[in-house]
């Protein structure tokens, strides 16, 4: 009877241990449910739970703006208007992103991608503009990304305390399986993370450094659009003779076959006389 007794005693133990952990995990997947909420209020976000009491608010937030421009123009000197944007980039503390040049029927043309920091964005741009009399494109845009920045901040908070709490609960936890159970979630909750965490670092790229789209090009002599009536005729003579040129050239390529033929045509003819001497 007594064994039984130590029987039934270590029994309850071990589900009251059981049953202490699961409440606890329990409790840290609610919490999970327990992020901060953004509700937007003349502007300014406040922070609430989930039964909607309200808690001190967020500090307002400077604005978080992505700028790109796109910019595309003719030159007369492409080389001399490619050593202007390269000074410029590099006195106004930026990059070159990419740099492509090639040449199409009519022009040759150069396209290059610079990266600039926000605050020295415009100056950049007027300092490209000056000195060209028309653009064919000049495009600039600004997007307000502030509110899912916001968002963004907001959520980490939540999920690295959230983390927190779980890394706490596994020192608790009394055998493999209770570990495995919170590295499980603890696994989930990293991979959101760095999610989150890779979202919020490409906006900041964006929003510290503009985008600057280059384009400029100088229109070739090899369009036919400019030339005269005079010339037009001239090079259609030049052409002609060009073609007849390369006719008579192609029919000398081509002696060895008259040679065969020639040979043949003198065989035929000996055996058509031969034929007739017969008769």
């Amino acid at each position: 009877m007594k064994i039984l007794s130590f029987l039934l005693l270590g029994i309850t133990l071990a589900c009251s241990n059981g049953s202490s952990f699961n409440n606890d995990l329990a409790s840290e997947s609610k919490a999970a449910s327990y992020e901060l909420s953004e509700k937007e209020s003349g502007g300014v976000f406040e922070e609430t739970n989930i039964d909607g009491a309200q808690l001190s608010p967020a500090p307002k937030q400077e604005q978080k703006i992505i700028k790109t421009g796109h910019l595309a123009f003719e030159t007369k000197d492409p080389d001399a208007t490619h050593r202007k944007i390269m000074d410029l980039t590099k006195s106004h503390d930026g990059f070159v992103q990419n740099d492509n040049s090639g040449k199409s029927y009519n022009r040759l043309y150069r396209t290059i991608t610079v990266r600039v920091p926000t605050e020295k964005f415009q100056s950049f741009i007027d300092a490209v503009s000056e000195g060209v009399p028309y653009f064919d494109q000049k495009d600039i845009s600004r997007k307000d990304v502030t509110e899912e920045f916001i968002d963004l901040e907001a959520r980490l908070k939540a999920k690295r305390e959230l983390e927190r709490r779980y890394l706490e609960l596994l020192t608790k936890a009394k055998n493999v399986k209770e570990m495995l159970e919170i590295e499980r979630e603890l696994s989930t909750i990293r991979e959101e993370i760095e999610a989150k965490q890779g979202r919020l670092n490409y906006l900041q790229n964006k929003v510290s450094l503009s985008t600057v789209n280059i384009e400029f090009y100088k229109l070739t002599s090899e369009t036919g659009v400019t030339l005269s009536y005079g010339q037009k005729m001239k090079n259609a003579f030049k052409g002609g003779w060009d073609g007849i040129s390369v006719f008579f050239l192609g029919l000398l390529y081509l002696w060895p076959l008259y040679l065969i033929i020639a040979i043949i045509f003198l065989v035929i003819r000996r055996i058509i006389k031969r034929k007739k001497r017969k008769i």
